[in-house]
């Protein structure tokens, strides 16, 4: 007869489950990620969360599968860890596939686990965090395991807009996997990593070319693709930069961002005279403006390199979190292309669906003329800036810094287009074209007629500079707030971001607007 077992042998029997479990592939397969210089997902997760906060789901869910030996294997957490926890004391749902099991493969039961964390963090409004680390599909789970992936993604299309959702490339992530992350609002990957939908070997054998893994879907090469937002040396960094990024964010569409360590001191600040030339055909970057407004000169750019002629990203006035938009003169000279669009308007769009208001930053020439971006749909694409700042009901406050030019001074925020508060340096010029440009059209006739039609341009040009291209103009016309001494720009918008605090805007009801193609 069997002995009836004790609770002294059941916690010891859990305690030996648990130890299994935590031990995922083994000690080979762990010390092989570690040679790699790779944490184990477990790792990343003790380096993600708040210590003593982890709260993890399924530990001993296991796969249903029978074919070809599967019910045999041995795979704790069916290959993923999912659960929940603090990151500087505020709530997540996490996701991280443990590559020692089974290459992290993703089957039904691997797959469900971490859709159902998902959509505990839809439900409970809390941001989700997905560490991919995985060798794709689980092929021996055939459409299983494809229909895990398929609800994956639903549950990133339900969280879009609701919670934040921020993915870290940490390992492979390849085929079917990569749109998880797409869908998601932040990627960051490692150096180490690699995100492709196709293979080196898969493109030799379809197209004869032949291209490393690193040109194909390594950081530097998904940076420059505009697909991935942040590149990390390592997991530890990664994982640095997805708290950082929360730290600025709130926990869902209903809240505001979170005021940390708010900083009072809004004095005037000399240095913001001195960084942007006299000449208007002189380049700087903007990013120096930016670290002379916010508190610490904190700021998180996001898609650094990608469309590096526009600059975006995250800082803090006056403890307040806010998302910028900057023209970027350093690169094409700050011209709007359709990189530099779709980067924007992208961004845009997440500041106005978590509440955080949009500071414009304008030193713009115009739109990128080219037979290249003609064709490759320059309309549409700097549509979505005009479409995403027009429906966007956060506080948006525009600083014309310098050149406002054409169409592009509308795409970057004008009163016209929505600003609550526009504010222009001394330096600035607001004008359909440059005065160059214009006096040659206006002036003509004049000039060709003139006994000497140089000094006579040059005559016409500078009168059409002291009328249009100065900021008097647009003030005169309600088309600027007010003309700033470029020290008071962190004062100014301290005060504004303030009075904005409250900004309440009824739209006209419908399902939804149609954003450019």
């Amino acid at each position: 007869m069997a002995k009836n077992k004790t609770m002294a042998d059941r916690l010891e029997q859990l305690q030996s489950e648990r130890a299994r479990v935590r031990a995922g592939g083994g000690e080979k397969r762990i010390a092989k990620q570690h040679e790699k210089g790779a944490m184990t997902a477990r790792e990343r997760v003790d380096t993600l969360i708040d210590p003593g906060t982890l709260l993890e789901d399924g530990a001993f869910r296991k796969n249903r599968t029978t074919f070809f030996g599967m019910d045999k294997a041995d795979m704790p957490a069916d290959g993923v860890i999912t659960g929940a926890g603090a990151v500087l004391g505020r709530p997540v749902h996490f996701a991280s596939q443990d590559f020692t099991v089974a290459g992290g493969s993703a089957g039904e039961v691997h797959n469900v686990k971490v859709a159902e964390s998902m959509h505990a963090a839809l439900e409970t409004g809390t941001p989700f965090v997905f560490i991919n680390d995985s060798g794709g599909a689980r092929v021996q789970e055939g459409i299983d395991s494809l229909s895990g992936y398929g609800k994956v993604f639903y549950e990133n299309v339900l969280l879009s807009g609701v919670v934040p959702q921020i993915s870290v490339i940490a390992g492979p992530c390849a085929g079917g996997a990569v749109y998880s992350p797409a869908l998601t609002d932040f990627i960051i990957q490692t150096r180490k990593a690699h995100m492709f939908i196709t293979g080196p070997n898969v493109i030799k054998q379809v197209t004869g070319e032949d291209v490393t893994q690193d040109e194909l879907g390594g950081a530097d090469a998904q940076m420059a693709s505009g697909v991935v937002h942040f590149v990390a040396d390592d997991d530890e960094q990664a994982l640095f930069l997805a708290k950082k990024l929360l730290s600025f964010l709130p926990q869902n569409n209903a809240e505001e961002a979170p005021i940390v360590q708010p900083v009072d001191d809004v004095q005037d600040n000399p240095r913001l005279r001195e960084i942007i030339p006299d000449e208007g055909n002189k380049g700087y970057d903007v990013r120096e403006v930016i670290r002379e407004i916010v508190d610490r000169g904190d700021f998180l750019e996001v898609r650094a390199g990608f469309a590096q002629n526009i600059v975006v990203g995250f800082g803090r006035i006056v403890g307040r979190t806010v998302g910028f938009v900057a023209n970027n003169p350093s690169v094409m000279s700050g011209v709007l292309d359709i990189d530099s669009s779709d980067k924007a308007s992208t961004f845009i769009r997440f500041c106005n669906a978590f509440n955080i208001p949009v500071v414009n930053l304008v030193d713009v020439p115009g739109f990128l003329p080219g037979v290249a971006q003609e064709r490759g749909g320059i309309i549409r694409h700097g549509a979505k800036m005009l479409y995403a700042y027009a429906a966007a009901t956060v506080p948006k406050i525009t600083v014309v810094m310098r050149k406002a030019y054409g169409g592009s001074y509308l795409a970057m925020c004008s009163k016209d287009l929505g600003a609550d508060k526009v504010f222009a340096w001394p330096s600035a010029e607001i004008a359909v074209m440059g005065a160059e440009g214009a006096a040659a059209v206006v002036f003509k006739r004049e000039i060709d007629a003139a006994e000497d039609p140089t000094t006579r341009r040059a005559e016409l040009v500078e009168e059409y500079r002291e009328t249009f291209s100065t900021p008097y103009m647009a003030a005169s016309r309600g088309q600027v707030d007010d003309i700033i001494d470029p020290a008071e720009t962190r004062r100014m918008l301290a005060l504004s971001l303030e009075i904005l605090a409250t900004k309440r805007q009824l739209r006209p009801a419908k399902k939804h607007g149609l954003e450019p193609a």
